[in-house]
């Protein structure tokens, strides 16, 4: 659940109230009729927002795209306007979406939770994790923030990735 984790992040920063629903999973709730009604992917997290006519968006980069567009007038998580600053935000958050995401979530498949050991998917991915802690290294090691002088919603992208699934999929990095 590390995208929904940074979501709540996101509307945490902002100072906005919001009331989580849980889903049991093991149950299947997140495919039951009543959660596709107003997720038609099937998948968490959504952002229902009651302050906006109920509002309904899904994909945790879009939830944090919107919060920020809506709420973010101090521009507290955000960047600039200009074409530049925008497409180095929309970069990292794809980057994410499309590379730390897949790759850890695949990583703690193979690793901690497919039926039976294949060394080959937990080599393939654990080599992806390594290189996306790599990339996201070299540009840390020069600079305090991804794309910005500040904390934004790319930076918060990526840090529950790494908060709960790091003891299982990075190697010792010691």
């Amino acid at each position: 659940a590390a995208n929904g984790h940074t979501v709540a992040f996101v509307l945490k920063a902002l100072g906005l109230s919001y009331e989580t629903k849980w889903l049991d999973f093991s149950k299947g709730e997140q495919k039951s009729a009543e959660f596709l009604a107003l997720c038609e992917n099937g998948r968490i997290p959504l952002l229902v927002d009651h302050e906006n006519k109920d509002f309904k968006v899904w994909e945790s980069k879009a939830c944090m795209l919107y919060l920020v567009a809506k709420y973010d007038k101090d521009n507290t998580l955000g960047v600039g306007s200009s074409p530049e600053e925008q497409a180095l935000l929309s970069q990292w958050l794809f980057f994410q979406a499309s590379g730390q995401g897949p790759y850890f979530g695949q990583a703690a498949h193979f690793k901690m939770f497919a039926p039976e050991k294949i060394p080959y998917g937990i080599e393939r991915y654990s080599k992806e994790v390594e290189r996306v802690f790599g990339v996201l290294e070299s540009v840390l090691s020069k600079q305090e923030y991804l794309c910005s002088n500040k904390l934004t919603i790319a930076d918060l992208s990526f840090v529950t990735w790494y908060v709960e699934l790091s003891p299982g999929v990075l190697r010792d990095r010691s």
